[in-house]
């Protein structure tokens, strides 16, 4: 899963890059890359996927710190059967704000703090112990590669509640805002 296509233009801008060098990185005319970064024109899946992996070896270049350094691998996690109240439980128990739902070993969606106050207002708390996540979870977080470069996290974490960490098609860490915290020690 990508960053957020209008990310773009600030990681680009961030590594100091300029439109005609990302352009000739990924392929594709400078054209493109303006109205990409503009919002004029939607990238293909190939380009988008050409532009991040061009950016994210540029910001590599440019930081050793990975996505491995910073997630926590402990994760907490719950099953598409268990309740809202599950959820509340464990999240009151330990501190957090988002639980990542799997079914055995296959990420499906997420659970919030956000989406357990929405739930609630739109159906009321009577409903809070039999709602099934399966029925209530958002969709799958971002997942980004062990090796990440940490500085690709930043701008990626602004548009979701937290990133999955895999390492050979395995999720083994999550990462949250208070993790990214930990980046600018």
């Amino acid at each position: 899963m990508f960053p957020r296509i209008d990310s773009i233009k600030q990681i680009r801008q961030k590594l100091g890059v300029t439109q005609k060098k990302l352009a000739i990185m990924t392929g594709v005319s400078t054209s493109m890359i303006n109205q990409i970064e503009s919002g004029r024109s939607q990238p293909s899946y190939d380009t988008a996927k050409k532009i991040f992996d061009n950016l994210a070896k540029l910001e590599g270049e440019s930081s050793s710190h990975i996505a491995g350094d910073f997630c926590s691998k402990d994760i907490v996690k719950l099953k598409p059967t268990n309740t809202l109240h599950d959820a509340i439980k464990k999240m009151h128990q330990l501190s957090i704000s988002q639980i990542p739902v799997f079914n055995n070993t296959e990420i499906v969606g997420i659970i919030s703090e956000d989406g357990i106050v929405k739930h609630l207002a739109d159906r009321g708390e009577t409903e809070l112990k039999k709602a099934k996540l399966a029925d209530t979870m958002e969709p799958i977080p971002p997942i980004v590669n062990y090796n990440t470069p940490a500085n690709v996290l930043v701008p990626l974490i602004r548009y979701s509640k937290c990133i999955l960490v895999s390492k050979k098609s395995k999720i083994v860490g999550i990462i949250t805002a208070s993790d990214t915290l930990k980046m600018m020690e």
